[in-house]
């Protein structure tokens, strides 16, 4: 089913912080949303999610319309539509695998989900994500202990557990190195490819859409101002969505970038397998609040 935009808008007080945003996302479709600091990436995803209403405008899934979805309805789409953040959103004193079987509260009842009760099948659903993203060793290791880059994995093995539909990541590798950003990146990648859901994520340099996306939007102001490939993304139309005095941080390693002389793949059957990295270090990380309440 297709991710519809229409004539999607959201203010805050005076501030368009999104205007008349119109797309229409396909099926299975991996879609990189570029632009400065404020351009209105971050409130674009957070409005596809629900975490905040639109101020005008629709957003429609399939035969939903997503933005007057209210109680359970609203509940069942933030499960569909998983969302990976920036910052985590991890308990740091839960192990790693209780973090991961967190992404399936939304299919659970009230009272079990009180009382933290996982089921078997639960935790090898857990287990297999894990797995996959090549972090099953560290499953009850403390989420706190780990590296940003394992952490941003535990994320997304969170976010596969809920079995969504469609995956949002808002800036998801903007706080880490370029090794593990391609890391993160390439299993979005490999899970957009092989499990055929729809990815829209945040990015803020230019390459990495470039490298992973099959299509990229560039917003200025709120505005999209870019809908093309890759390939149409010229220095031109970057220039557009980031102006001339911008054009330096677009490129720049040390906002983060994922640029390690990695070739796009030709299609999509020929993508990269996920490597495991050890990181050494520990780092620790800001947590979400609500998350803390179920702990």
């Amino acid at each position: 089913m297709s991710l519809v935009l229409k004539n999607v808008t959201r203010r805050f007080d005076r501030h368009v912080a999104v205007n008349n945003v119109n797309l229409e996302i396909p099926e299975g479709q991996m879609v990189g949303v570029i632009g400065a600091s404020g351009a209105g990436k971050s409130t674009l995803l957070r409005m596809l999610n629900r975490l905040i209403d639109t101020s005008n405008g629709d957003i429609i899934f399939g035969d939903l319309n997503v933005s007057a979805l209210k109680g359970q309805q609203l509940r069942n789409w933030q499960r569909d539509c998983a969302m990976i953040f920036q910052q985590f959103n991890l308990v740091p004193r839960l192990d790693v695998l209780t973090n991961v079987m967190l992404g399936r509260l939304n299919h659970r009842s009230t009272l079990t989900s009180l009382l933290n009760m996982f089921s078997d099948e639960e935790r090898a659903m857990a287990l297999q994500a894990l797995d996959r993203l090549g972090i099953a060793k560290a499953a009850l290791q403390k989420a706190g202990t780990l590296s940003g880059g394992q952490q941003q994995r535990v994320a997304i093995a969170r976010a596969l557990v809920q079995q969504p539909k469609v995956i949002l990541a808002d800036e998801p590798i903007a706080s880490l190195d370029p090794r593990n950003a391609q890391i993160v990146m390439e299993s979005l990648r490999d899970i957009n490819q092989k499990d055929g859901l729809t990815v829209v994520t945040n990015l803020h340099t230019l390459d990495t859409a470039r490298t992973y996306c099959d299509r990229i939007v560039g917003m200025q102001a709120g505005t999209v101002v870019f809908d093309g490939t890759p390939e149409e993304l010229t220095n031109t139309a970057a220039q557009r969505i980031y102006g001339v005095e911008g054009m330096a941080e677009a490129f720049s390693e040390a906002v983060t970038s994922t640029s390690l002389d990695i070739p796009r793949p030709p299609k999509p059957g020929d993508a990269p397998k996920i490597v495991p990295v050890e990181a050494a270090d520990v780092e620790q990380h800001t947590t979400s609040p609500e998350l803390e309440k179920v702990s």
